[in-house]
């Protein structure tokens, strides 16, 4: 199988197609019944070792999340790493105290070592962090290479979440020590912070590649509609996350981007339905 097409951040070769996390770790974005069903599935990283090694199968080998701060994800990398003989490109997430005293910022560089010591690549300062330090009236994060120093002394590589787009842009402009960023961008608009074509000139104007998270919208559209969105409006340096519940998912998203990129038809099959002799399902009538 060749690899899944992959782009290059910071001189590191990435898989354009990225593991999320949510959907192992309990965060559907939809009901607290959703975020129950996920946790009870994944109550051990073992669980999850099918699922990762879907992926690793067809050479999508970046996992982006907060990796550290969260044990069965940890044992779920672990355990598939060492089931395979292949590596995962870890890129962590993690949530830092941004506090302007002593006390936050060691705080902050105690989570930052932490994500070196979980074995991130890179470390993109969650968007909850990292947005508290915005001003627009300055176009400035303030203090933000505080924290990208801290990650480079950790030996990661520095990038920002991003759900707020200005990010994007302030760091640009500013000329941060920004080596990626993580956007919102899905089809529907969900949870982005500004219409869908103005996120869309954001990330094509973008100086550095950007890791495009929710393109499904957390299950408001299918994975056609919301990966061939995705895939033919982003730039060939751009990546998609994608979240999966199942490995028969996971399989079924790769083959409908692999599509997307070749500008093909998936072949994933069809849907089920109570009668699938139907015209509109591609069936003929008998002869």
């Amino acid at each position: 199988m060749d690899l899944f097409p992959r782009t290059t951040v910071a001189g590191v070769s990435l898989s354009r197609l990225i593991i999320g996390t949510n959907w192992v770790l309990g965060w559907s974005h939809r009901t607290p019944a959703a975020d129950r069903q996920i946790k009870s599935r994944y109550a051990e990283g073992s669980r999850a070792v099918p699922l990762l090694e879907t992926f690793l199968s067809e050479g999508v080998d970046t996992i982006m999340g907060p990796l550290q701060q969260e044990q069965v994800m940890q044992d779920a990398v672990r355990e598939t790493m060492e089931k395979t003989g292949k590596k995962l490109i870890l890129i962590d997430t993690p949530v830092i105290n941004v506090d302007d005293s002593a006390q936050g910022r060691s705080e902050a560089r105690a989570t930052i070592r932490r994500s070196r010591e979980a074995g991130a690549l890179f470390c993109l300062i969650h968007h909850s962090s990292a947005e508290q330090l915005v001003n627009k009236n300055l176009h400035k994060i303030v203090r933000l290479e505080d924290y990208t120093d801290m990650i480079r002394q950790e030996g990661m590589i520095p990038g920002l979440s991003a759900h707020m787009p200005e990010l994007i842009t302030y760091s640009d402009e500013n000329g941060y020590d920004v080596e990626t960023y993580i956007q919102i961008y899905n089809c529907m608009g969900f949870m982005m912070q500004e219409e869908i074509e103005t996120v869309a000139a954001v990330i094509h104007s973008a100086k550095k590649p950007v890791m495009t998270i929710k393109p499904m919208a957390a299950g408001r559209t299918t994975p056609y509609v919301g990966l061939n969105f995705c895939w033919n409006t982003l730039r060939p340096c751009d990546m998609v996350t994608v979240g999966c519940f199942h490995p028969d998912e996971a399989a079924e998203d790769i083959e409908i981007s692999r599509a997307a990129l070749e500008r093909r038809f998936p072949d994933i099959g069809k849907r089920a339905s109570p009668n699938a002799h139907q015209a509109a399902f591609g069936a003929r009538k008998p002869e």
